[in-house]
């Protein structure tokens, strides 16, 4: 059967990296038990027990399966309905003098939950770096707009100035705690490491004759060759899946940043104020061809609306979980995490695209800005009568029914707005006619 008839996930087809799809591979996944399985068999010799140098040097050999070798598993897990023991067959076939001691002492949670737990470390690693880069650019823009003052709005609706940049700023500090809550994430992360079948370390202090010390060392040695500082010192058959609600739920709160994000973005390319980049050849529309939407940002509040409802499966696994481990955490981890870390991964490729081009139109802000002005002048213009003697509650009554006038002269009849015309012909206000000019200045009007 092709490729091209059965289904495939999108996110693995058209939006991840080649980096982290290859973290979450079948290859990468049996490669890394492979390792644990030398990692194990090397302490195990290391604290004496009687594994021989050709047993270990064939394993070595033989760490990353080669293609061949899946189909030799499938048909073994066929058979034997259980995929840790069909992939020690077929690792024990290609490292004979190791057979008879890969796994020793091991349930299978050894090496699935340790290698989820690299994953999920070597997963953060990439992600981190890409998150670092965008808050990087995002802050070059911010200062080069730093003071092009545009309409704030709240409700939607347009209010007191602020400027492109320090707008760009609100999307920064949101990063930057999803930067924290990632990095906190990743370094909460420890490792199952050596635990036996319920979390007491049973077998291995039978395989070390009851000699504590040694289990207790096992744990330490296997730990450090995976590269953690430390591992859990309670486990069940499985590490928490609490683990993963933490993880995840860093991840979900990226994703609803890069929703709020992306949605600024889609607005104020509606407004033409902001675009993101839009390539030469790039077509916007198969019907009307001049159309340039902001497919990026709407692909980025795709993905990020996504990612931020993965989370929930995490959480109802942990909450489902019965006493040491049942095995309704498995199916829905294969599905949600990989789904999480390449949801994360395919936003931040969208973020770094955006951030690196994004195409401000200043004449048009100035525009929609002068539009806007003569409504939020209104207060300097009520606190420069009062300056000069004139009572502040019947400037206030006079501005009020002026703008009215003026509001009804845009909504009703599609005109310009001609408050300022209106307040130059009214006698009312001839003492701040000379300083009109100046109370107007929009860089008067974004604070600091």
């Amino acid at each position: 059967m092709s490729p091209n008839d059965v289904y495939q996930d999108p996110l693995n087809s058209r939006y991840a990296s080649n980096e982290m799809k290859y973290l979450f591979s079948p290859r990468n996944r049996f490669s890394t038990w492979r390792q644990l399985w030398i990692w194990l068999a090397q302490s195990e010799k290391e604290l004496g027990l009687d594994i021989s140098d050709e047993a270990i040097q064939q394993m070595q050999a033989h760490q990353v399966i080669q293609d061949e070798e899946f189909a030799v598993a499938a048909e073994e897990e066929k058979k034997r309905r259980h995929d840790v023991m069909a992939h020690v067959h077929t690792y024990g076939l290609k490292a004979p003098a190791a057979a008879g001691i890969i796994h020793w002492g091991a349930t299978s949670c050894y090496c699935t939950d340790n290698a989820d737990l690299i994953f999920l470390r070597d997963g953060l690693d990439i992600l981190l770096p890409k998150l670092a880069t965008v808050i990087e650019k995002l802050s070059t823009f911010a200062k080069e707009y730093k003071d092009l003052p545009c309409l704030a709005y709240t409700h939607l609706q347009p209010a007191q100035l602020t400027t492109t940049g320090k707008r760009a700023c609100l999307w920064i500090q949101d990063l930057l705690m999803d930067l924290r809550n990632i990095e906190r994430a990743r370094e909460d992360l420890r490792f199952r490491g050596v635990k036996g079948t319920t979390g007491t370390q049973a077998s291995f202090l039978q395989i070390f004759s009851g000699d504590h010390s040694k289990v207790e060392k096992l744990d330490e040695l296997v730990t450090q060759k995976a590269g953690f500082e430390s591992a859990f010192i309670i486990s069940s058959q499985t590490y928490s899946r609490k683990i993963d609600g933490d993880v995840l739920n860093a991840l979900g709160s990226f994703g609803a940043t890069c929703e709020r994000i992306g949605q600024d973005i889609r607005h104020l390319a509606a407004f033409k104020e902001l675009e993101e980049p839009f390539e030469s050849m790039q077509i916007g529309s198969s019907a009307m061809a001049y159309k340039r939407n902001p497919m990026r940002s709407e692909r980025l509040c795709s993905l990020g609306r996504k990612l931020q409802n993965l989370p929930k499966d995490a959480m109802d696994t942990y909450a489902a979980q019965w006493f040491e481990r049942t095995l309704d955490d498995s199916a829905i981890r294969r599905i949600c995490i990989p789904q999480a870390y390449l949801c994360a991964d395919a936003s931040l490729i969208l973020l770094n695209n955006i951030s690196s081009g994004m195409v401000v139109y200043p004449a048009v802000i100035a525009k929609r800005v002068a539009a806007e002005l003569p409504f939020m002048a209104t207060e300097n213009i009520i606190m420069a009568l009062v300056a000069r003697g004139v009572s502040r509650q019947e400037a206030h009554e006079q501005i009020r029914v002026l703008s009215h006038e003026a509001g009804a002269e845009v909504k009703q009849h599609g005109r310009d707005n001609d408050l300022l015309e209106r307040i130059k012909r009214t006698s009312f206000f001839e003492p701040i006619i000379p300083q009109l000019d100046e109370l107007l200045r929009p860089e008067t009007f974004v604070g600091r």
